[in-house]
């Protein structure tokens, strides 16, 4: 279903905490460019989060219109990500991207999901 995907995925493989970090902080200065290797490079994760959360008739039948919208959940999560986020003693902790927009991804899923299903329901009545 995702095979459209994976040469993204292998054209853009995962960063270490430092290169995703000056990656973001490029992508927030606007430049579109930088923007979108971002993204691409995440494309993976959601794939895999799709999968976790998922059953696979659901996967099947509303697979790539999850993926296209969580795509632009990750435009804009570049925008929120704060490069100086420090933990609640005031101490510096950098966060990886991936951690950051999981349970964002993880919501929109579900909330799709309950969203077609129910549509699906109403329609059948």
């Amino acid at each position: 279903m995702f095979e459209i995907y994976r040469h993204i995925i292998h054209k853009y493989p995962k960063l270490s905490l430092y290169q995703e970090r000056r990656l973001i902080k490029q992508a927030q200065g606007r430049s579109k460019a930088k923007k979108d290797e971002l993204v691409l490079r995440h494309v993976g994760f959601v794939i895999f989060r799709i999968y976790k959360i998922t059953f696979p008739t659901y996967r099947t039948r509303f697979g790539e219109d999850i993926l296209s919208q969580a795509i632009l959940i990750l435009y804009d999560k570049v925008n929120s990500y704060d490069l100086r986020y420090k933990d609640k003693h005031g101490n510096s902790k950098p966060v990886r991207f991936s951690s950051y927009i999981w349970k964002r991804v993880d919501g929109f899923i579900i909330d799709y999901l309950k969203k077609e299903i129910s549509r699906a329901d109403r329609v059948c009545e």
